[in-house]
């Protein structure tokens, strides 16, 4: 496989012109591709090195998140107009074998915190050995899993109309609350804007609107879908000449919803692709957000339990209406208290969620005042037996370790 961009890891993220951390559509091209071609990207973990393979979970407290997420690209295909859509199939993801590790953050409330800050609000880390397709832990005992390799972030450069909107609507936003911790929105930031291969000038200007790449918009972006693995396919609108494909934020493995923000097990990795187009595919199809096809391969737990969470808040009791968001979060505190019975800590239970393939769903949506969420914990990942019986739970956790801690 012809690799088309290649990273160095002892390098700087702002060493490398082939990398960009924000949307723009000025943002020039690395390299161009025709239809049907096949390459390989290789890309830097998110946050571009900012994080260790170690005990000390400092660097998750004091992380800058105003530099992620580093990407591969923009890359150009031949004949790509707006109103294609860029058809990316994803042939392959891998690890890097200088970099054959991963890691999970818990970030503390005041640095952007995640799906349940108000309980875990303090920094944590977890970091990850990878064996063949299966990873492991020391700060997590007795759970082992396969991975699904996924980019949690790819997508197309925006339109200039496409990111004024982004700009307006995530501005108005903001201002509702502009005070709030963790914010409502990442706004334009234009200090720490890595524009790949714009001159000073040019890139200093243009960040001062370019968007932040935290969320996932009409482009693709962060989406952080699980199941984007190998053999999967996306169709992506094309916004600018070229497409503009850039890709980044592997993930080893990670459970629906990446609920602790940095819960996928994030690396350093590569991906094998192949690009073509459908011509005018976005009036044809009606397109407004990517749509993809799933990989027919990936690892298969048939065994799971099935935690539920309804509309009612777990601190006050306030009933919400129709709350997907409260529901989930109430299945994800659930499953947290029922690992604890077997001797994790919260922190744990809530790295296993983020990080192992487990299952989100919304199963109903209808019945007010309580939507009905569910999480499905794949009961095979652990080591001994975490299933409800007669006798009661069993403290079956054999190592009193705990997440790293920050100093």
């Amino acid at each position: 496989m012809k690799t088309l961009i290649k990273v160095n890891l002892d390098a700087s993220p702002e060493e490398h012109d082939v990398l960009h951390n924000r949307w723009h559509p000025d943002i020039p091209m690395v390299a161009t591709v025709e239809p049907g071609d096949e390459f390989r990207v290789e890309c830097i973990d998110w946050t571009g090195g900012q994080i260790n393979n170690d005990d000390d979970a400092t660097d998750i407290k004091v992380v800058d998140l105003t530099k992620v997420h580093y990407l591969s690209g923009p890359i150009g295909v031949k004949g790509a107009e707006p109103g294609d859509l860029l058809v990316v199939d994803i042939l392959d993801v891998g690890v890097l074998e200088e970099s054959e590790w991963g890691f999970t953050g818990l970030f503390a409330k005041e640095n952007g915190g995640g799906f349940l800050t108000e309980h875990y609000p303090e920094a944590r880390k977890a970091c990850w050995d990878f064996h063949g397709v299966k990873t492991s832990s020391r700060h997590i005992p007795n759970v082992e899993f396969a991975g699904i390799m996924h980019p949690g972030l790819i997508g197309c450069l925006p339109s200039q109309e496409l990111l004024d909107e982004w700009n307006k609507r995530e501005t108005k936003l903001f201002e509702t609350n502009p005070d709030r911790t963790p914010p409502l929105c990442a706004l334009p930031y234009a200090d720490t804007a890595h524009m790949g291969r714009m001159s000073p000038e040019e890139g200093a200007e243009a960040a001062k609107e370019a968007a932040r790449t935290v969320p996932p918009r009409e482009h693709g972006g962060n989406c952080d879908i699980k199941d984007l693995t190998r053999g999967s396919k996306v169709y992506f609108p094309v916004y600018v000449d070229g497409g503009g494909l850039s890709m980044g934020d592997i993930h080893f493995s990670q459970g629906d919803g990446e609920i602790t923000f940095c819960g996928a097990i994030e690396m350093a990795g590569y991906l094998d692709i192949r690009v073509s187009l459908i011509k005018q595919g976005v009036q044809k199809y009606g397109v407004i957000n990517p749509i993809f096809e799933p990989s027919p391969i990936k690892p298969e737990y048939k065994e799971h339990l099935i935690f539920e969470g309804i509309s009612v808040d777990e601190t006050t009791g306030e009933q919400y209406y129709l709350d997907a968001h409260v529901s989930y979060r109430r299945a994800c505190l659930n499953a947290i208290e029922y690992m604890k019975k077997f001797g994790y800590t919260g922190e744990q239970a809530y790295a296993i969620l983020g990080t192992a393939p487990v299952q989100g769903h919304i199963s109903g949506i209808v019945d007010i005042p309580n939507a009905c969420a569910t999480l499905h914990l794949p009961t095979e990942i652990f080591d001994f037996d975490i299933k409800p019986n007669a006798e009661g739970p069993k403290h079956s956790v054999t190592s009193d370790v705990d997440l790293a801690k920050a100093d």
